[in-house]
């Protein structure tokens, strides 16, 4: 009879402080508060972007279908805008954009139109149900920004965003393969 092998340790992911210190363990000169910051911020933007998922879930949308929705509101009244727009806005391929509208017609989010005055041209248009389900899902992000910045009150908060703007400013200038995006700072 063989001895049954212990059940392995449940994975857990380090704490940060415990990975700072494995960090300067193996590069001494690693400096503890920028890899706490910069650990710290990486945490964050996952378990924000994990949150962000489970609600657009809840409303029968995904993060890239979003995207689309929220291209469409921001270009204003009458919401319509030109796949070709569409994904040149998103950064996707015609053909990416062509699948991600084909499920959002098959889901009543858009409509995909010709354009009476140019038949040649296709318009994608916001349906209302695509702007209330944008609109519920920013409902919904509101209560959790509002809960994840409930220690970060007054002046605070323009100092932090301040310093996040700045940054994100400096990693688009530096870093090439990282393209700038003026509009995400204001």
């Amino acid at each position: 009879m063989t001895a049954e092998k212990p059940a392995p340790a449940t994975a857990r992911e380090l704490g940060i402080a415990e990975q700072v210190a494995l960090y300067q363990r193996e590069f001494p000169t690693v400096d503890p508060q920028v890899e706490t910051i910069v650990q710290s911020l990486s945490r964050v933007a996952r378990r924000m972007t994990v949150a962000y998922d489970r609600q657009l879930t809840v409303l029968g949308i995904t993060a890239a279908e979003w995207e689309v929705l929220k291209a469409l509101v921001v270009s204003g009244s009458p919401y319509q805008l030109g796949p070709g727009e569409l994904a040149k806005r998103l950064g996707l391929t015609p053909a990416a954009m062509t699948h991600r509208i084909d499920r959002m017609v098959a889901e009543g989010l858009v409509t995909r139109d010709r354009d009476e005055a140019n038949r040649v041209r296709v318009i994608i248009e916001l349906t209302d149900l695509g702007r209330d389900k944008w609109l519920e899902s920013m409902r919904m992000a509101a209560v959790f920004e509002e809960e994840l910045l409930q220690d970060v009150v007054g002046e605070d908060r323009a100092v932090l965003a301040g310093m996040l703007a700045r940054m994100l400013r400096r990693i688009e200038e530096s870093r090439p393969d990282t393209p700038a995006r003026a509009a995400d700072q204001g």
